[in-house]
């Protein structure tokens, strides 16, 4: 992992600014920056980026984060990945520590693969394009197919000389590890030399999420029988089919925006897809797809389309994976490509614009698609029509989501119109399904564990919440979110001539309980704990660059623009001139400053009243908590009431029933309210 000094030293040198926009065209607006969103299509620009908060917020999809969200979000990165990127940007060495000599050996041997890889690739570019033989045979046979020059060179295609040991003798040159190199595949040993594995093929590079080159395809170009069609790496540290979908690098940002991911199976069909202008691409490479590619995909949309061939096999293989797919929550349709094409031949036959039209006009719903082709199979038989409803149940019960509940019914209703069975029954066999693969999960549980879920079954079963109790258990978080909100703007100012704000919050919760929400519990924890052992730290960028995703994202949130234009400020805006023009012009929060400087009563106006809010707004949050507790207390009370008990015990209860309705009447005149919601 990276080091604690290394993440110090980038959040220290990052600018906002310097790293969205590099992405995205910014224009300044006042004191903060506007442009067009990446993430979503619009014409008018709602992206704001606020330097002073170093946040950044879209106000049409409602995205925000930081300048290391940000990246991660917009070139799909991991955490670590965002970092590694932003360290090259500015020029830091990565310090990594390790918790054994294991892992330091398996980065090492990654990173070493790496190397050879980039090594390869650019090896075999050269001879594509600078060699004779690359020129003649590799380059012409690419064009011949279709594929220009500039998208040749974007996937970073190359051509493997037929020479018996071109590459061979170049890497061995420059002191590659030979043992490195059998492992890559690029090479193999035959009578204790070296030889190149791809010798006159095209060579597909396969990147991974951040451009890097994890390994290779080598597709033949002569006609040899005994020789396969295509050649991939050989499984090793960072080369693992079952996890890879080819052109994820190049698809992922076009992916995000359509909001639909195509599936293909082969590299020259991505390419030729990418070529025409149809970039939510990707290539499953002709196997069956995996669990951890089609959680690739979710990872940017929950929208996957298979275009493949319209013969049997390419049936057969649009249907591997369905099950999986459905487990994911992935919607799934499927375009079958007519007249023995593939999506390679037949975008240029047609063309762009029909190709996209014919995916749209036949797109299939997967498992509607699956049980047509089951019954046509099945024909008269009564058997194996039996093997088809028993088939489609246990599909429709892999859709196990709570959120796609509706989904499912749906399926049920209209699979048992198709089948002409009872939709009773259907949903009872579905529900088997169900129900067996929770016990083979329970089964495959440790003793204690499926103890404890047993438990908390029952507990559920035992109890039957009414509204008012739900509401009370899971009600509305605003409260809690303006009370974080107090610690993190507020927290390290002054209360008093003694004590911190934060000092004040936590001597006045007493009880923990007074939050639910377990985000909002970690971040307080965190707080406790920085300002025993470090207050120094304690700013706004400790909790929006926070490591935990969880935190930062909700620190980004509470932190959030707390206003944008009306329409009222854009009509005034429009009409301004001279003077006032300039201080619009400013944005709102220039706006604010220069006109109280100014005393401009003309535009005084516009402004808010200015005065230091802080024990007010600290107050407030507070007591609507502890009005929250003093609800459930309440309710707690009155079911207790309820029940039996003696005469000392009911006076006792009744007495506390008077104390907490006082308590709740003098909070509330406080807040100038009787509503708690």
């Amino acid at each position: 992992m990276i080091s604690q000094s290394t993440i110090q030293e980038i959040l220290n040198r990052i600018d906002i600014i310097d790293i969205v926009g590099g992405f995205v065209k910014l224009k300044k607006r006042g004191a903060n920056y506007l442009g067009l969103c990446p993430f979503h299509n619009e014409k008018t620009p709602s992206f704001t980026v606020s330097p002073s908060k170093e946040i950044y917020k879209c106000f049409g999809c409602g995205r925000s984060g930081n300048a290391i969200s940000f990246v991660m979000e917009h070139e799909k990165y991991s955490y670590v990945d965002a970092l590694k990127w932003m360290a090259n940007k500015y020029g830091i060495e990565i310090e990594e520590t390790f918790a054994t000599d294991e892992q330091r050996q398996q980065m090492q041997a990654a990173d070493s693969l790496y190397i050879i890889n980039s090594f390869a690739q650019q090896f075999f570019t050269k001879q594509l394009f600078e060699t004779e033989e690359g020129q003649d045979i590799g380059l012409s046979y690419l064009k011949e197919r279709g594929f220009r020059e500039e998208i040749i060179k974007k996937f970073q295609l190359g051509y493997s000389p037929a020479q018996r040991d071109a590459f061979a003798k170049e890497a061995i040159a420059k002191q590659y590890n030979s043992e490195l190199l059998l492992k890559t595949g690029l090479v193999v040993n035959r009578n204790e030399q070296l030889q190149d594995n791809y010798r006159g093929r095209i060579i597909f590079p396969v990147h991974n999420h951040s451009g890097k080159v994890l390994g290779f395809g080598a597709r033949i170009l002569k006609s040899n029988d005994k020789a396969p069609k295509y050649i991939n790496t050989p499984e090793n540290e960072i080369y693992v089919k079952s996890k890879i979908l080819y052109g994820s690098y190049f698809a992922r940002q076009s992916i995000d925006k359509a909001d639909e991911c195509l599936l293909v199976e082969g590299y020259t069909d991505v390419i030729s897809l990418y070529q025409a202008g149809i970039e939510n691409v990707v290539a499953s490479g002709g196997t069956s797809l995996t669990a951890d590619q089609l959680r690739l995909v979710k990872k940017y949309t929950n929208n996957l389309t298979i275009v493949y061939d319209g013969d049997s096999a390419g049936i057969k293989a649009a249907l591997r994976g369905l099950d999986m797919a459905l487990e994911e929550g992935l919607n799934v349709k499927l375009v079958l490509i007519p007249d023995n094409e593939d999506p390679d031949s037949y975008v240029n036959k047609v063309g762009p614009t029909i190709f996209r039209e014919f995916v749209q006009r036949n797109k299939k719903d997967f498992i509607l698609f699956q049980l047509n082709v089951a019954l046509k199979d099945a024909g008269a038989d009564s058997n194996k029509k039996a093997e088809v409803v028993n088939q489609i149940a246990e599909t429709i019960s892999r859709i196990n989501k709570a959120e796609d509940f509706t989904k499912q019914q749906d399926y049920i209703k209209q699979c048992s119109e198709i089948l002409k069975i009872d939709e009773g029954g259907l949903h009872a066999l579905v529900n088997k399904f169900i129900r067996n693969r929770i016990v083979t999960q329970e089964k495959a549980l440790p003793f204690e564990e499926a103890k404890l879920h047993e438990e908390n079954a029952k507990k559920a079963l035992e109890t039957d919440y009414d509204d008012t109790t739900f509401n009370l258990l899971f009600k509305d978080e605003l409260q809690e979110r303006e009370f974080a909100k107090m610690l993190l703007q507020h927290g390290t100012k002054y209360w008093d001539e003694e004590q911190l704000v934060a000092d004040h919050i936590f001597s006045e919760m007493i009880d923990e309980s007074l939050l639910d929400n377990p985000d909002i519990i970690s971040l307080v924890n965190v707080f406790k704990k920085q300002i025993q052992t470090a207050p120094g730290v304690l700013n706004k960028n400790y909790f929006i660059y926070h490591p935990d995703s969880k935190i930062s994202s909700l620190a980004v949130s509470l932190l959030n623009f707390p206003y944008e234009e009306s329409e009222h400020w854009r009509k005034e805006y429009s009409q301004a001139t001279g003077y006032q023009k300039q201080l619009f012009e400013q944005g709102y929060e220039q706006f604010i400053q220069t006109v109280a400087r100014d005393n401009d009563q003309q535009l005084m106006r516009y402004l808010k009243t200015d005065e230091d809010k802080t024990h007010l707004e600290v107050e407030s949050a507070l007591n609507y908590l502890k009005l929250r507790k003093i609800k459930r207390m309440l309710n707690e009370n009155h079911e207790d009431l309820e029940k039996n008990h003696s005469k000392e015990e009911q006076d006792v209860l009744f007495r506390t029933h008077q104390h907490l309705k006082q308590m709740e009447r003098s909070i509330t005149e406080k807040l100038g309210t009787v509503i708690l919601r």
